[in-house]
């Protein structure tokens, strides 16, 4: 049994909203996943202050993610960007994202 820590697309049209899932790797993108690790809001907003560069919300249960990595799952390319943004033990694939955004786990902003 293949895993892949996977995004979920959910929102309206223009107005995506991922879940982090771990899945089967042949299931449908948007099937009943085998849990849900955490979610991801891709459309930046302003600042609470209302001063500064916009915030995207990354919200994701770190301790889990590490476990199934640990398995053996695998993570899809856009997963992996945001796991290695949040998850320090991962090394990024990537160079830097979007430059000019500030990235937010749970009280804390992360500048990329």
């Amino acid at each position: 049994m293949v895993l892949k820590i996977r995004l979920a697309r959910f929102g309206k049209r223009n107005a995506p909203f991922y879940n982090i899932v771990v899945a089967q790797a042949r299931t449908a993108r948007n099937s009943k996943p085998l849990e849900v690790l955490g979610t991801y809001d891709p459309i930046p907003k302003p600042p609470p202050s209302g001063e500064g560069k916009a915030i995207k919300d990354i919200k994701l249960d770190t301790s889990r993610a590490k476990y199934w990595i640990g398995v053996g799952a695998q993570p899809s390319d856009p997963a992996w960007r945001l796991l290695s943004m949040v998850c320090h033990v991962l090394s990024p694939r990537f160079g830097r994202c979007q430059k000019g955004f500030f990235w937010r786990l749970g009280d804390s902003l992360w500048w990329v």
